[in-house]
């Protein structure tokens, strides 16, 4: 759903980078209070992850194609302000490096592909596990359906948008019948990659999904004949079985990007995604305009004078993760610092649920 420069015009384009603009400050200031010594390390790998299945279009339709989003895995794993930032990070990597998605509609395509999946996946997500049974499999469902939900909640966005601000002259309600439709098929994709995706962190390491922290029973003892709370212990330092844990989640999560971008890519679908589609056989694509950067040596990511298409791809994919990893990790490990700056010793014990509460049973 990478909106191209030309599909929307520019004040619209401007009021969306704006609010893209004031998301992104909102999240920097939420992630420091997210990015603790689990999400941190994290973080930087959930944004290459999501770079690395992004270029694996699956057929949904005849003639169309679809791919991740990302915003619902990035908040159930490590945070929604922090999902917010890795997603902005995988499309100005995207869009600077590998002419995908336009830059005067940066704003348009954080606004919908990091806010609006975001903030919808997650309120959808914690309003689920809340009435769900407080299960390891309940989260992965509740992921599921959030994911599910997301992806035509973006479409819808953009329809909106190209309301406010579009530069043809189309039926609205023909672009919001396709426009959704075909990212309900999407969805359907979108919401099985994140499921999958979380299942296997929880199956493994649990305490490192961010979404999955604060669902465990508190610990009940019986005073007086009473049931009471137990007082919560305080939390211990991590076990070096733990930490070793937490560097091969890491490694693997690494790998798996690599052989995801660097080669399975090679085998996905090449037809249109659903705005692609949606925007040919509507005639939105008649004002769409030359990237800025087309000329960029791994524009539609290939690799400029390597002419083997196979190599070509895997090498834009390899360079694609290793670049997003490296910025990803700068941004999260520059504000987890501030957070450590600002932080005095006696205020480092947060309160929220952003930790498991001692409790008898473990999500």
């Amino acid at each position: 759903m990478h909106v191209p420069d030309g599909f929307i015009n520019a004040p619209t384009s401007a009021a969306t980078g704006v609010i893209a603009a004031g998301a992104i400050a909102v999240s920097l200031r939420g992630a420091r209070r997210e990015l603790d010594e689990r999400t941190a390390p994290l973080a930087g790998l959930v944004a290459a992850f999501i770079f690395a299945v992004q270029m694996l279009n699956f057929p949904v339709a005849a003639g169309t194609s679809g791919h991740l989003l990302g915003g619902a895995l990035a908040a159930i794993l490590v945070g929604p302000y922090t999902g917010v930032l890795c997603v902005s990070v995988v499309l100005l990597m995207q869009g600077i490096l590998f002419a995908d998605g336009g830059l005067t509609a940066l704003g348009v395509n954080i606004t919908n592909m990091a806010i609006v999946t975001t903030v919808v996946a997650y309120a959808l997500f914690r309003g689920l596990v809340k009435v769900l049974p407080r299960t390891r499999r309940s989260v992965t469902v509740a992921s599921f359906v959030a994911a599910l939900v997301s992806v035509p909640a973006a479409a819808l966005a953009f329809t909106v948008m190209y309301a406010i601000g579009g530069t043809t002259d189309v039926s609205i309600g023909k672009v919001a019948t396709a426009m959704v439709g075909v990212h309900v098929l999407i969805g359907i994709g979108e919401a099985a990659i994140t499921a999958l995706t979380v299942g296997s962190v929880i199956a493994v390491r649990p305490d490192l999904v961010y979404g999955a922290r604060g669902l465990t029973h508190k610990l009940k003892l019986r005073v007086n004949g009473e049931l009471v709370d137990a007082p919560q212990a305080e939390p211990e330092p991590a076990p070096v079985a733990a930490r070793t844990s937490h560097r091969k989640v890491w490694a693997a999560g690494l790998a798996a990007s690599l052989v995801l971008a660097g080669f399975v890519s090679f085998y996905a679908s090449a037809d249109p995604d659903g705005l692609e589609k949606v925007a040919a056989d509507h005639g939105i694509d008649k004002r769409a305009e030359e990237h800025a950067v087309a000329d960029s040596p791994l524009a539609d990511y290939g690799v400029e004078d390597v002419d083997d298409a196979r190599l070509s791809g895997g090498l834009a994919g390899v360079i694609g993760v290793g670049v997003t990893v490296v910025a990803g990790s700068a941004v999260f490990w520059a504000v987890r610092r501030r957070r450590s700056d600002s932080t005095s010793p006696s205020d480092t014990t947060d309160t929220t649920d952003t930790t498991p509460s001692t409790s008898t049973t473990s999500v």
